[in-house]
């Protein structure tokens, strides 16, 4: 049998699905199942009660009822937000956002290699310029995927101006997609958003700017996203990728972080392999985390 992801609910829900009948225990057990899960207090009443009174239309007293219940009301709400790559201008500019330590530079790196897994070509952005090391990681990144990369000319160079001359490269070579890190911390908000702002103003001359897509720690649950709340209100963010997952029990977050920042997960990264970042499916997750 296929190793179970560690963010499945199964081992959680077995009691619940393999008991005899419907019984008040069956609520309970779901309820801090799904909170264990990190969906956060509101959903989880929320689909609790969406399920019960399923229950009570049906007249069931099956557990594998209550399974396929929770299965088809995560997916229902999974899928009412888009996880579409919006990559169709050329060349499709990508901003990749997110605070220090989530795994953004090793984003960069998967996402290149995933995009040219579909033949797409790939040029990568260092805009990161406030960390030497940020900008060599980035490299090696770019050369395992096999795409080329733009580094500044000189440390500390203006972050916007190396995202200009990416886009400039990637127009100049017939590029397809470009795709430009930028800082996760500066020594305030205020600096970190104006620096974005002031990437975006410079990079929209040039192109239209695709995606803005923010990287959070899928380990770090719902702290990690109160941390990147000023990238949600000030970053104009397009979507959310979801990263370390597979370390990570809080399956539900997946859900939650839809649902309270309104803005649709394109990715999610299930390991530390340079193949380990994909598309995210609903219908698929859903399936995986309910069992």
């Amino acid at each position: 049998m296929a190793e179970r992801a560690s963010w499945s609910l199964g081992a959680a829900l077995r009691g619940v699905f393999g008991a005899k009948t419907i019984d008040d225990d069956t609520w309970d057990d779901l309820e801090s199942a799904l909170i264990r899960a990190d969906f956060g207090p509101a959903v989880t009443e929320e689909i609790v009660a969406q399920i019960r009174a399923q229950v009570e239309r049906f007249k069931t007293t099956d557990p594998k009822d209550v399974q396929r219940m929770l299965r088809e009301v995560v997916e229902e709400r999974l899928a009412k937000y888009d996880p579409t790559l919006k990559l169709t201008e050329r060349p499709a500019v990508v901003l990749v956002v997110g605070v220090n330590g989530v795994g953004k530079t090793t984003t960069i790196g998967k996402f290149a290699r995933f995009l040219r897994s579909y033949d797409r070509s790939v040029v990568v952005g260092a805009a990161d310029t406030f960390r030497a090391a940020a900008v060599d990681q980035l490299a090696t990144w770019a050369e395992r995927a096999g795409v080329g990369i733009v580094r500044p000319e000189r440390e500390g160079q203006d972050p916007a101006s190396v995202a200009f001359q990416t886009v400039d490269k990637a127009k100049q070579d017939g590029t397809e997609i470009v795709i430009i890190d930028t800082a996760g911390r500066l020594h305030t908000k205020g600096g970190l958003m104006d620096e974005l702002g002031k990437i975006r103003r410079v990079v929209e001359k040039q192109a239209p700017i695709s995606e803005v897509l923010l990287v959070l720690d899928a380990t770090t649950g719902q702290n990690g996203l109160a941390q990147a709340e000023a990238f949600i209100e000030h970053g104009g963010v397009t979507g959310l990728v979801l990263t370390k997952l597979d370390g990570s029990a809080k399956g539900g977050f997946v859900l939650a972080v839809q649902e309270k920042t309104g803005l649709p997960i394109k990715l999610i990264g299930q390991g530390e392999g340079i193949g380990d970042l994909t598309g995210f499916t609903p219908h698929v997750f859903a399936q995986k985390l309910v069992g």
